[in-house]
């Protein structure tokens, strides 16, 4: 561990110190739905992924656990601390590897247990805009295949195409939490289920009761289901809750608050089998990731379901694209929590999930909407069925923007 050195007296500015020399990497910063992060090519980071810690921790700002990363380029939230290492693929029907990290903006840590849809959205465009997929002259719109090597799931990418070949930014669709229009980008998360456990629900159980010792509320239970598409979700009836819907709103920067989210959060961790006990569970903040879901209190935004989520043990000022995802997957998945808050019981209820039926589409799904914090996520459904008659989420779509905000080399 590095000493740091207290100056007592003025010549000891000019007393010998032994320098390290800093190094710099060629980097792209880019907003990605409504997240931002570092973009990295592989190629120019050491061949071991043991040996990326130190180097985005001194990047990001995060090596000396100070919360404001006011030494290094994030943004002091976990939604502003992320990066993204892309690659050309050598897989077989496959564009463009793609390895997330989720860097803490208060600790120095690193997660790359799971992935970000947001920042999913911008591995797309930046492909492009960097030469490691390219589009045909005259090319208007191109599907990126991108393989996450954090889940090993592949997400189909369609990036609308400028006439130069590079990424379109410009267009007329409006993301919920980021001001202005731009190109929409389609993610189509392909056969989302099972990202990190193998099963879309890993303890056996589309709901079940979930008990939680807490220090502040004593033992207490929540409804949840835990559901594994896209990134492990506990998905809780906020209703179930030991505090109120009105509270949880007033108290949503609460540290005890909070504390008894992550207990929560740490319970549900035990039972995906994701960790040993609880305490173990907190050593993994990036998964799983929680969620609290209600059914919704007006139709003037045409949403089928409300949602707060939680990010790196603080209230999420949107909702993470794999959280849409998984959500979607669970709305289209009778007897989940979030079926039957979206009002799946409801005998007039038509499902808005698309079928297909041995690679055939027989129905085509129509738009879901997630409300969230600040504002509407749609999403788009697709289960498929085989001939058995076994039925699986075969693809969960949405759309998202980016913009690419600056290039040059990133120290560390």
């Amino acid at each position: 561990m590095s000493k740091i050195m207290t100056i007592t007296n003025l010549e000891q500015v000019h007393a010998p110190i032994h320098f390290q020399k800093r190094k710099k990497i060629p980097a792209v910063w880019m907003r990605a739905g409504t997240s931002k992060g570092l973009f990295l090519h592989q190629k120019d980071l050491p061949a071991s992924s043991k040996l990326w810690e130190s180097i985005m921790l001194s990047a990001m700002g995060s090596s000396q656990a100070n919360s404001r990363q006011v030494n290094g380029v994030g943004g002091a939230t976990s939604t502003t601390s992320k990066v993204a290492i892309i690659a050309k693929s050598k897989r077989s029907n496959i564009d463009v590897d793609y390895t997330f990290i989720q860097v803490a903006p208060d600790q120095p840590r690193i997660d790359m247990t799971g992935n970000c849809g947001n920042i999913a959205s911008g591995v797309g465009p930046f492909s492009l805009d960097e030469g490691i997929v390219m589009a045909r002259p005259g090319q208007s719109e191109i599907d990126i295949r991108v393989f996450n090597t954090n889940t090993e799931q592949i997400i189909v990418e369609t990036v609308q195409v400028a006439p130069d070949g590079t990424s379109r930014e410009d267009g007329e669709y409006e993301l919920a939490g980021v001001t202005g229009t731009a190109s929409p980008i389609k993610l189509a998360f392909v056969k989302p289920q099972g990202s990190m456990t193998g099963r879309m629900f890993p303890s056996g159980m589309k709901q079940q009761i979930l008990n939680v010792d807490s220090q502040t509320q004593g033992t207490f239970s929540v409804r949840c289901s835990l559901v594994d598409a896209a990134n492990p979700f506990v998905l809780v009836d906020a209703s179930s809750l030991p505090f109120s819907r009105d509270s949880l709103q007033l108290k949503i920067d609460d540290s005890d608050l909070l504390s008894v989210v992550e207990e929560i959060r740490r319970a549900g961790a035990v039972q995906f089998g994701l960790a040993t006990d609880t305490n173990a569970a907190g050593l993994i903040r990036g998964t799983p990731k929680i969620a609290f879901l209600s059914e919704t209190t007006g139709d003037l935004d045409q949403a089928d379901i409300e949602v707060l989520s939680f990010s790196m043990g603080k209230a999420h000022p949107s909702l993470q694209l794999t959280g849409a995802v998984c959500i979607a997957a669970a709305m289209a998945t009778p007897g989940t929590v979030a079926w039957e808050l979206a009002g799946g019981k409801k005998l007039e209820m038509v499902p808005k999930h698309g079928m297909s039926v041995a690679n055939q589409d027989i129905a085509s799904p129509l738009p879901v909407g997630i409300r969230h914090r600040s504002g509407i996520i749609h999403t788009e459904t697709m289960l498929e069925m085989n001939h058995k008659g076994d039925v699986q989420v075969e693809r969960v779509a949405v759309l998202r923007t980016a913009r690419r905000l600056f290039e040059g080399n990133v120290f560390y």
